[in-house]
């Protein structure tokens, strides 16, 4: 059996990832351990001082961490992860989503990922290890 692509692994978590399309995640590219996402932050997104909640940049780095550490064929789930929230967010910032991977052996692997606005301007910093189970992705 030929092993999946990572374009095409990436779209079948798509397809079955109900909260990443909540909120309004695209994916801009999926290559071999890495990702790039893109999402709107909308006014339901917002805390009580006006800025986006943490969990929103938080959720939009694993969705990237997910992807990029999935795309190298093997299912893998984080086990460790942490953010810094650099700058606030606000509703209708654009946030771009990249992750990048630093490390990978046989169990483990590390990616960065980096959260810029529309302005170019790091709104967050993620880092994300995942554990990689024997089982290989089967489409």
């Amino acid at each position: 059996m030929e092993k999946p692509s990572a374009s095409a692994i990436v779209d079948k978590m798509y397809e079955d990832d109900l909260f990443s399309k909540w909120l309004g995640i695209d994916i801009l590219e999926k290559e071999i351990g890495k990702s790039k996402l893109v999402m709107t932050i909308r006014e339901e997104m917002v805390n009580g001082f006006g800025v986006a909640h943490g969990g929103i940049t938080y959720s939009l780095a694993d969705s990237a961490l997910a992807f990029a550490s999935n795309s190298q064929g093997r299912e893998s789930m984080s086990i460790e992860t942490s953010i810094s929230h650099t700058k606030p967010c606000h509703a209708g910032d654009v946030l771009t989503a990249e992750a990048v991977e630093e490390s990978l052996s046989y169990k483990i692997a590390v990616y960065h990922i980096s959260v810029k606005n529309q302005n170019n301007e790091t709104v967050a910093l993620f880092k994300g290890t995942v554990y990689r189970t024997s089982k290989n992705w089967v489409l």
